[in-house]
């Protein structure tokens, strides 16, 4: 196992977001126009066959937001659930154990272990309790999940620390848990142009099990890309295949 100081090797350098990356963010109405465009082509079906998956929206956000990744998969074939917790507000000492039941219920229910895909920090609270509960998971996704810093490492770490909380403290709890081996298999897909949350801390070079895919970009758009959201189906199907 790593330390943590092994850790921390090209982290501490990441250079911290500004205003000027969250103004870029507005790339993501040319990305929600493009999937406009080609609304009529993700119709969702009916059915409870195909391979599950839930999918976890990111903070401050809920399930309505991932409505068109959902509708995208359905169409596909698989048998996808909302989070169904309101709003992600971030308390996670209230939002793990409530996710934890959801998931045990769906895997219970299906009687196989499941996908999960997150967008941001949903993504980093299923590698978490995917470490866990390994036999829960078949695959995490993770769409620009902030692994290493948590908010320290994004657009808002300012705004945080002059309400007080302590950044640095909830940084080395995160790397704490590395302690723990991530053994489920996650696609990591992020995107250089990000203006949300620092890019290099969606990386997770320590866990043999995770892969990286890259793709262009805006943080908000990781949802509803058109260009993503194939490429999230296709990670789906792939891990779906294997037995």
């Amino acid at each position: 196992m790593n330390s943590s100081s092994d850790l921390q090797v090209g982290i501490q350098d990441i250079a911290p977001l500004g205003l000027k990356d969250l103004l870029q963010e507005v790339r993501c109405i040319p990305e929600l126009a493009r999937l406009a465009l080609q609304w009529r082509q993700v119709r969702p079906s009916s059915g409870d066959a195909g391979q599950p998956v839930l999918l976890l929206p990111g903070f401050g956000a809920s399930d309505w937001m991932m409505e068109p990744l959902r509708r995208y998969l359905i169409r596909h074939g698989h048998r996808v659930y909302r989070w169904g917790l309101g709003r992600n507000h971030g308390r996670l000492g209230e939002l793990l154990p409530a996710l934890r039941q959801r998931i045990q219920t769906i895997v219970e229910k299906r009687g196989e272990p499941i996908q999960v895909v997150g967008w941001s920090l949903g993504g980093y609270m299923a590698r978490e309790i995917g470490r866990d509960q390994p036999d829960w998971f078949r695959h995490i996704v993770t769409l620009g999940s902030p692994v290493f810093g948590g908010a320290k490492h994004t657009v808002f770490h300012n705004l945080y620390r002059r309400q007080g909380i302590d950044l640095d403290a909830i940084a080395a709890r995160i790397e704490e848990r590395f302690n723990t081996p991530l053994q489920v298999p996650v696609t990591a897909i992020y995107t250089k142009t990000d203006g949300i949350v620092c890019w290099q801390a969606c990386l997770d070079h320590y866990s043999p099990q995770v892969r990286h895919l890259e793709v262009s970009g805006s943080h908000t758009g990781l949802i509803y890309n058109p260009d993503t959201i194939k490429l999230v189906e296709q990670c789906v199907r792939e891990m779906a295949s294997i037995p």
